[in-house]
């Protein structure tokens, strides 16, 4: 069964930087698109950025680009997320996520908390 292990959530205060890391147990990432979702009290999922298998490729969320960046190393199954300049409206429980074979694969999140 393939898992999806999140670490680096931390309090940090505004304007400060984190890296969450994804770590991929059970199954190697190599082929797979991968993304970072977040999700804040009393408010829905939303996708922050998400990267390419090979890491050609990345998307973000408007309001994280420039702020965030989103890599991958393969050979240690673990897709990153640098987070600098954070806010307050960054807190959240920040989860990885796998699509594979159309079956979404999630993680149990790491709490990020942005203190003003």
């Amino acid at each position: 069964q393939p898992q999806l292990v999140e670490s680096g959530g931390a309090l940090v205060q505004s304007g400060g930087s984190l890296r969450l890391s994804c770590a991929a147990v059970g199954f190697t990432l190599d082929y797979y698109v991968i993304g970072w979702f977040r999700q804040a009290p009393g408010k829905e999922r939303e996708g922050v950025s998400c990267i390419s298998d090979r890491g050609d490729y990345t998307n973000y969320a408007d309001s994280v680009t420039g702020r965030f960046t989103i890599s991958r190393d393969n050979a240690k199954d673990t897709v990153y997320l640098q987070m600098n300049s954070l806010k307050p409206e960054d807190t959240a429980v920040y989860y990885c996520n796998a699509n594979i074979l159309g079956n979404d694969y999630w993680g149990q999140g790491t709490q990020v908390t942005v203190s003003s």
